[in-house]
């Protein structure tokens, strides 16, 4: 048995816009860890639930992160 669509999906919101975060910081490795998956790549806005604006900045900061070794590139 099918079940019925009642109505639109609510769109997840965004964990920096709730929390009001204005800059993403690099140096939080525990933080961006769970925005990476386990083979070290950057997990996509639509399993994240994390807007564009903020996605940009995670990407960024994610980078940041493995040049200076905080975040490792590839999980072995």
């Amino acid at each position: 048995m099918r079940s019925r669509n009642r109505g639109p999906r609510r769109r997840r919101a965004c964990n920096f816009c709730v929390d009001g975060v204005k800059v993403i910081d690099y140096k939080q490795h525990e933080m961006l860890s769970r925005y990476v998956n386990e083979y070290g790549r950057i997990r996509p806005r639509r399993q994240t639930g994390t807007c564009a604006k903020h996605q940009r900045a995670l990407a960024v900061a994610v980078k940041r992160a493995r040049h200076i070794a905080l975040l490792p590139f590839v999980d072995e």
